[in-house]
């Protein structure tokens, strides 16, 4: 018994002299933002980036103002929900689910604990928010044009075609970047960029390397890029740009929160990670939907709304300025859309908005008739009924 308190008692030495070696060997190599992603990923139960990780990081505030609550459809919540689609709620995590028709909720249902107050991670639909405030950084002027430099805003910019970047290249993907757009890797700069705690210094892993503007290719280092240079256009954090420009004049009913680095004047993640909820997620759906405009107010420039539902590259018909594209049975639609299936779905002709968040989502091809986002969308259509025609 002595023999085994002693093997045991160095054996925890041992294992104790390794995990420091590893701490420092970390630390020396710059990877020390491991220590903080398997902290918040691996030691809560989870494999990536989650729903409420928000509680782990440091975040800016997005203000509202005055909150002006959806209208309710008379029809408000008469139709139980499909037997389809409560199986794939249940098969993956949906916390929400919400059809808003003609201005109006018409649907909405929550679970796992959450309600239509409950905050959650957007992660890549703040993509189409950062490509929204270009719009507007564009109408005030700070950005000269789409075709404007991004060295003018960020000269620190490296890679061979760093001269050539424009902001049109960032927001449709397509900026010859270096980046491996990979979410379960430790090891990537997607995991860095996540869990580092000084995103400036992140920049130097994300050379221009090929010539931009050539084709699309997603990288969320794309829209982290063009959030840093709004920041400096503009002098204002991203989330203040939000909360001006959108959030308060659309009315949302809560604030939100929108992740950022832990350097004293923290830089937001803008490729991801707003907290919010599925209602105010949902007014960038009808603030394109509607052209721009709320209340009669033109917050946004239609012609500006228009190319960013339009696809910049023939061969990529998917994707616009930070919001992506398809077809059910014949008609256009165009959404936000985030990791693990965070959906904002606008279907024009039918004057129709879907909203899915959820802990997971099948992976299939969106277009694939089995695949749980088709079927967001087709089951809203059984759910309604003949109070669409087609």
């Amino acid at each position: 018994m002595q023999f085994l308190f002693k093997f045991l008692k160095w054996l925890g030495i041992i294992l104790g002299s390794l995990i420091l070696l590893a701490i420092i060997l970390l630390y020396a190599t710059g990877k020390e933002f491991l220590l903080k992603g398997v902290y918040v990923t691996y030691l809560h139960g989870h494999k990536t980036a989650y729903l409420d990780d928000y509680e782990f990081f440091d975040n800016h505030i997005i203000d509202n103002g005055e909150p002006q609550p959806w209208n309710k459809s008379s029809d408000y919540n008469k139709v139980a929900i499909t037997d389809s689609l409560k199986s794939i709620h249940q098969n993956w995590g949906s916390i929400a689910y919400m059809i808003i028709h003609q201005d109006s909720i018409w649907f909405e249902e929550y679970y796992d604990g959450y309600t239509d107050s409950s905050k959650s991670n957007s992660f890549s639909m703040a993509k189409s928010m950062v490509a929204a405030l270009l719009g507007k950084a564009i109408e005030n002027g700070d950005v000269k044009s789409l075709n404007q430099k991004v060295i003018d805003f960020i000269p620190e910019l490296e890679g061979p075609f760093a001269d050539s970047l424009r902001m049109v290249d960032l927001v449709s993907m397509s900026s010859g970047m270096k980046w491996d757009e990979s979410y379960y890797d430790p090891f990537s700069i997607t995991t860095r960029l996540y869990f580092d705690k000084d995103i400036i210094g992140v920049l130097e892993e994300m050379p221009i390397n090929n010539q931009p503007g050539q084709k699309f290719n997603y990288k969320s280092g794309d829209t982290q890029v063009l959030g840093i240079a709004l920041q400096r256009a503009t002098g204002k954090t991203l989330s203040q740009l939000l909360s001006q420009y959108f959030w308060q004049p659309m009315g949302a009913e809560h604030p939100a929160i929108w992740q950022v680095d832990s350097r004293k004047h923290g830089i937001e993640k803008a490729y991801c990670c707003v907290a919010s909820n599925a209602r105010d997620f949902a007014r960038f759906g009808k603030l394109y939907l509607q052209h721009g405009k709320w209340n009669g107010n033109q917050l946004l420039d239609s012609t500006y709304i228009k190319h960013s539902i339009t696809n910049t590259f023939p061969d990529s018909p998917q994707y616009g300025y930070g919001w992506w594209m398809g077809k059910y049975k014949e008609k256009d639609y165009f959404y936000m859309d985030g990791h693990l299936g965070q959906y904002v779905i606008v279907i024009p002709e039918d004057d129709l908005i879907i909203v899915r968040l959820g802990h997971g989502i099948d992976g299939a091809p969106r277009n694939n008739v089995n695949s749980a986002f088709y079927n967001f969308i087709d089951q809203a259509y059984v759910m309604l009924g003949d109070r669409i025609k087609y």
